[in-house]
């Protein structure tokens, strides 16, 4: 409906066009921005083609936000809602609570592979109210768990810290996949001979590469991913007691 809507505008005369523009809402550009940033990541992002995406020129988007960095830190902070931080309760102690929490965050980094290296550069400057809440319900859990306000900064940071290194790196794989256009297994299937034969004179590396040829690949950044974060959950865990 909307499509055919915007082509009937431009049908008409050239001084109604400004005027028939179709009203825009900040949810409407963060959403658009996201589907084009899951497409095909950052570069695809411009004013201009978020005008494309929404039916409107570059110069609409404008009167929702001032320029593209301020976008980004919509677009960070929407993104950063779908991380799942459960309170810890009689049901839940603090370390599977921070556990599901990990997870859910380094999800949420691979659904949005852009956001690794979103995360990684701006740091700390984004303050929008998800990014708050989620760091506020995150504090509480390694709070409960006995840590003082100061010390449950230093041990959500740290465990934040592992999951956007490790995610982030996993993101950028699963981007270079995608822009060969190959599937997952495709490219494998691809580049993993000449892996195994770069490895030949180094006895360790090939022997770690032939067991993990009889794996799937996503169970082994599973078990990469979990064996690191329970070695930063044991070090909390030591510092509690």
């Amino acid at each position: 409906m909307a499509t055919e809507e915007y082509g009937s505008v431009w049908a008409r005369p050239k001084r109604n066009r400004r005027r028939e523009q179709p009203a825009l809402t900040q949810e409407q550009i963060v959403g658009a921005a996201i589907k084009l940033l899951d497409a095909n990541g950052l570069e695809a992002l411009t004013m201009r083609k978020l005008g494309v995406e929404l039916g409107a020129v570059a110069t609409a988007v404008y009167w929702h936000v001032a320029t593209k960095d301020e976008l980004m830190e919509l677009v960070v902070d929407h993104v950063y809602a779908e991380i799942d931080v459960p309170e810890v309760s009689t049901k839940v102690e603090w370390r599977e609570a921070a556990t599901k929490c990990a997870q859910g965050f380094r999800g949420m980094i691979l659904r949005h592979p852009w956001m690794g290296a979103t995360l990684a550069d701006v740091g700390l400057t984004l303050l929008g109210p998800n990014m708050l809440r989620r760091s506020d319900q995150m504090l509480a859990i390694y709070e409960t768990a006995g840590f003082s306000l100061r010390e449950a900064n230093h041990a959500s940071t740290a465990v934040v810290s592992f999951v956007v290194g490790l995610a982030s790196t996993e993101a950028a794989a699963v981007s270079k996949i995608k822009r060969s256009g190959l599937s997952a297994e495709e490219w494998m299937t691809k580049v993993w001979p000449a892996a195994q034969q770069a490895a030949e004179a180094y006895p360790r590396v090939k022997a770690l590469y032939d067991e993990y040829t009889a794996r799937d690949a996503a169970e082994n950044d599973d078990e990469v991913f979990d064996y690191g974060l329970a070695c930063v959950l044991d070090g909390l865990a030591a510092r509690l007691s």
